[in-house]
């Protein structure tokens, strides 16, 4: 009885830049009676089918844009006679999907660093069960990943999680009710301990693959400070210290390595949790900015952010702080006009942001966003090739619809040429060179324009061209680009690393008295 671990993919690129975390977790959950599991990342390659044999058992775990690929490995894994179970995004939102579509046997719903265990001895017995709940379990129960297992030559990337769930609540995102708006935070020596074994296998660049790597805002802490509620003050500011305890750990560690983080706008206006990430070397964060105008914010219940030239400056803070911003814009709310295209690029280009991805407001299903616009059919969607529109992601994927919102004023198509052109200028070559002169050597220039390359052509042609032969080109030549970026990622072995010992935050002292 052997165990696979599927993440499925509809394009393989031979290397893929981040590691698909859940794969090394859930193979740290499975009990060592199982022997080690057989992971496959569709990414680097597609699932061998001769490799699955009746009786073996096959995680698969998807989110809403993997899940039609999912389904169809789960039908082959259970017409070869395995045990078929589902996790994931997706699968937690729709379990009967993944049973009627999918061939599941089970569908782990929630975190599956406990309930996996639980799924395989019943297989084992032969008697699964169709859900299993996993819930949003304790920090402490988080498994750390099996990095013994990771292919060292196929990733530029490894990532570490250090907190799942979001304490915020915007409309196109299902994080906060999925992973819960509670801060679920590790401590510091787990993940220190779990990114020192990935520097001894060469990994310099860790992706921090949290929710968002700044629960806690000064914000926060002052409100609770005015009520009075000396509880919530003291739980809010040890999860704001753990926060600097780990800061001041990967600061100890080799100074070849590089953190990237995913954060709100909020963060600028902390001066000291900044410093702190330089200091760690947390030298990029994904930030959703999300619209230019205060219009576009309030669409998406994200008003906490800034516009204009507020916008533009706080942005600039993480820079000047040593943090390059990937900045993240949505492009069809509402409240867009023809003319937001061309400000949104300026504002990106004005703001000094390092990277830069340009989304379709698009629904996703767990989202206030999908929740409105699946009402807004009153029952009676379109269909498309049998399939109703409110069920998008089953759709065969060139017949998908680039843009499922009806906008006011602009056609679906304008939408989406628009946004091709924003990503076409932003990522031009022109454009990549001027924006790679902060560094120094011509060997992070060059990984610099690589990735800028490989993350345009991964990101925008495959999602957004509607040309076959431009997204068939574009996966080809993001194949070509992956190996040489790759080695320009890799560090040498560092095998005999130690773990660094605690030590208290240099400069950090509790917000006792913030509201005062």
């Amino acid at each position: 009885m052997t165990v696979h671990l599927v993440n499925p993919s509809t394009v393989s690129f031979g290397t893929a830049v981040i590691t698909p975390r859940w794969q090394y977790v859930l193979a740290a959950a499975t009990p060592a009676t199982f022997g080690d599991p057989i992971l496959v990342d569709e990414t680097l390659a597609q699932v061998d089918q001769e490799s699955i044999q009746k009786g073996d058992i096959v995680g698969i775990g998807i989110h809403t844009a993997n899940a039609l690929r999912g389904y169809e490995i789960g039908k082959l894994a259970r017409s070869r006679g395995a045990y078929v179970i589902f996790g994931g995004i997706h699968a937690t939102l729709y379990p009967d999907e993944a049973i009627n579509l999918g061939g599941a046997h089970g569908v782990v719903k929630g975190d599956g660093d406990v309930a996996w265990a639980r799924a395989l001895e019943d297989c084992r017995k032969g008697t699964p069960q169709s859900v299993y709940t996993g819930g949003q379990i304790e920090a402490s129960e988080f498994m750390a990943a099996r990095w013994d297992l990771v292919p060292r030559d196929r990733y530029m990337w490894a990532s570490v999680q250090t907190v799942r769930g979001c304490p915020k609540h915007c409309s196109f995102c299902s994080v906060w009710r999925t992973d819960g708006q509670r801060p679920r935070q590790r401590a510091s020596d787990v993940v220190i301990e779990e990114i020192v074994q990935l520097r001894r296998l060469g990994f310099r660049f860790i992706a921090l693959a949290d929710d968002n790597f700044y629960p806690v805002t000064i914000t926060d802490i002052k409100l609770a400070t005015q009520q009075n509620n000396t509880p919530r003050v003291n739980e809010l500011t040890a999860i704001r210290a753990e926060r600097f305890e780990l800061m001041s750990r990967l600061a100890q560690l080799p100074d070849d390595m590089v953190f990237f983080t995913q954060i709100t706008m909020e963060a600028a206006e902390d001066l000291e949790f900044l410093d702190a990430m330089k200091a760690a070397r947390i030298k990029g964060a994904l930030v959703g900015v999300e619209s230019v105008t205060p219009a576009g914010l309030k669409d998406v219940y994200k008003d906490f952010n800034l516009a204009g030239d507020n916008l533009i400056e706080r942005l600039r803070t993480f820079r000047r702080h040593g943090v390059h911003v990937l900045g993240s814009f949505i492009f069809g709310l509402p409240s867009d006009r023809p003319e937001t295209f061309d400000a949104t690029a300026a504002a990106a280009i004005s703001a000094d942001v390092t990277f830069a991805q340009f989304v379709m407001l698009s629904p996703y299903p767990g989202t206030i966003d999908f929740n409105r616009w699946e009402k807004g059919f009153a029952g009676n969607p379109p269909m498309i090739a049998g399939i109703p529109l409110t069920r998008r992601w089953l759709i065969p994927q060139a017949l998908r619809p680039k843009v499922y919102w009806d906008h006011p004023i602009m056609s679906g198509e304008e939408i989406r040429a628009r946004t091709q052109t924003v990503w076409d200028n932003f990522y031009s070559l022109k454009s990549i060179w001027k924006r790679s002169s902060f560094i120094k050597s011509s060997r992070g220039r060059l990984a610099f324009i690589l990735i800028s390359k490989i993350y345009r052509q991964m990101y925008a042609d495959t999602g957004i061209a509607t040309d076959s032969a431009r997204v068939s080109w574009s996966g080809k030549w993001a194949r070509w680009l992956a190996k040489p970026c790759r080695h320009l990622f890799a560090g040498k072995p560092m095998p005999d690393l130690k773990v660094p010992t605690p030590r208290r935050a240099i400069g950090f002292e509790p917000l006792v008295s913030i509201g005062d």
